[in-house]
C-alpha cells in the first residue's frame, strides 16, 4: 500500500469502478466511492471484502458543481470513472456531453480544492482515439478521434472531449496533481452487480437474434478485472504518464459466434448467415439505415473496419499481460446468464 489516505473512486457503482473497488480493497486501501443514490442502495460493494472497515460510499451528483469537495478531501489519489456509456440517446448533448464534460471539470475543481492530491486517473476510451478505424494504421496513445460529433457518434464524442477537457485543466491550471488517462476499448467480463452495462450488452443482442447475419464487424476487448488492475498500477507507478491503450486484443464477429458455439452455446439463436466482404458490408451499411439514427451511424463507421492497436507502453510500463479474450468473452456469458440477462436454454 502507498498511501494511509483514501483513495476516491468517482461512480463505484459503475462496471469498470465496483472492480477497482475491488482491486483496491484487496490490496488494503482505503476507499471513497460516491454513488448516484443512497449508499445502502448497493450492496454489492458494501459486501465485498474489506468494504466492512475500509470502504465508504458518498452520494454525488456529477452535474452539481463541489459536490465532490468532501469525499475528495484528505484523498491522495483519485480514479475518476463516473461517465455515461449509451448508444443510442434521445439528447446527445443532455445525456452524454455534459455529463462526460462538466462532470469530468467537477471533479478536477474538487482534486484542486482539496490540495491534497497528487494523481487522477481518468477512465477514458479507445472512443477518444478514433471512431473509424483506417484497417492498415496502428494506433498510438498520440491518436485523437477528430471525426466525432453530437450528430456522428455522440457517446465517442463525448469521451473525446471529457478526456480533452482534463488535459486542458493541467495544462492551463497547473494543479499540484499529475493526470494519467486509460484507454480502454469494449471492457467484458464479469460484474459485480445486476446492471447490465453496454459492452455486455452487445454479446448479450448476438446470443438473442438481435444481430440477424455475420458481418465484417471486429471488436477490441479487455477484461474488466484487468483494467481495474491497470488503474490501480497508473496509480502507484510513480513513472507513469500520459495515456494508456488497453487493448487485450480484437476479435472477428465470426470468431466470436463460434467461440459461443463451440462452447456449447448452441441453442441460442446466433446469426448464420453471413453478410461480409464488400457486397456484404455494403448490404448491411443499407440495413443500417433502418436502425435508429445513432445505432445506424456507429454500424456504418466500424463495418468493415479493424482497430488495431500498440499496447507497447502499458506493457513497459506496467508489466501486465492479458487475460485471454476467449477466457473473458465465456465468462461474460456465463455471467450474463447468472444476472438473468440471458435466459438459460
Amino acid at each position: 500500500m502507498i498511501t494511509d489516505n483514501p483513495v476516491c473512486v468517482t461512480g463505484a457503482s459503475g462496471f469498470i469502478a465496483a472492480h477497482i473497488v475491488r482491486e483496491l480493497l484487496s490490496r488494503g486501501y482505503k476507499v471513497k466511492g460516491t454513488v448516484r443514490k443512497n449508499p445502502w442502495e448497493y450492496p454489492f460493494l458494501l459486501n465485498l471484502p474489506g468494504a466492512h472497515e475500509r470502504l465508504k460510499l458518498e452520494k454525488a451528483d456529477l452535474l452539481e458543481k463541489g459536490a465532490f469537495d468532501k469525499v475528495i478531501s484528505g484523498c491522495e489519489y483519485v480514479l475518476h470513472t463516473a461517465s455515461p456509456f449509451e448508444i443510442n440517446v434521445t439528447d446527445p448533448q443532455t445525456d452524454l456531453v455534459d455529463p462526460a464534460v462538466n462532470g469530468t471539470e467537477n471533479v478536477l475543481e474538487s482534486c484542486l480544492k482539496a490540495g491534497s492530491v497528487r494523481r487522477v486517473v481518468l477512465t477514458s476510451s479507445i472512443a477518444a482515439i478514433t471512431d473509424e478505424p483506417e484497417n492498415s494504421k496502428v494506433y498510438t496513445e498520440k491518436d485523437w478521434n477528430t471525426m466525432s460529433s453530437l450528430d456522428r457518434n455522440p457517446y465517442y464524442y463525448s469521451k473525446t472531449l471529457a478526456e480533452r477537457a482534463a488535459w486542458d485543466f493541467i495544462m492551463h491550471k497547473k494543479p499540484g496533481f499529475d493526470l494519467v488517462a486509460i484507454n480502454p476499448p469494449l471492457v467484458i467480463g464479469p460484474s459485480l452487480g445486476s446492471s447490465l452495462n453496454t459492452s455486455k450488452l452487445m454479446i448479450r443482442d448476438i446470443m438473442t437474434g438481435l444481430y440477424p447475419a455475420i458481418m465484417d464487424m471486429y471488436w477490441g476487448f479487455t477484461d474488466v478485472r484487468d483494467v481495474a488492475k491497470i488503474h490501480r498500477l497508473a496509480m502507484e507507478t510513480e513513472t507513469a504518464s500520459g495515456r494508456y491503450l488497453c487493448t487485450a486484443g480484437t476479435m472477428h464477429m465470426r470468431e466470436l459466434v463460434e467461440l459461443i458455439k463451440s462452447s456449447g452455446y448452441t441453442k441460442y439463436p446466433l446469426p448464420k448467415i453471413s453478410l461480409t466482404g464488400k457486397a456484404g458490408t455494403a448490404v448491411i451499411k443499407m440495413l443500417s439505415f433502418t436502425k435508429p439514427r445513432n445505432i445506424g451511424k456507429y454500424i456504418r463507421t466500424q463495418v468493415g473496419r479493424i482497430m488495431n492497436c500498440d499496447v507497447t507502453k502499458l506493457k513497459n510500463d506496467f508489466g501486465i499481460s492479458f487475460i485471454p479474450l476467449n477466457t473473458s468473452v465465456i465468462e461474460t456469458v456465463e455471467d450474463l446468464r447468472k444476472w438473468g440477462h440471458l435466459k438459460t436454454v
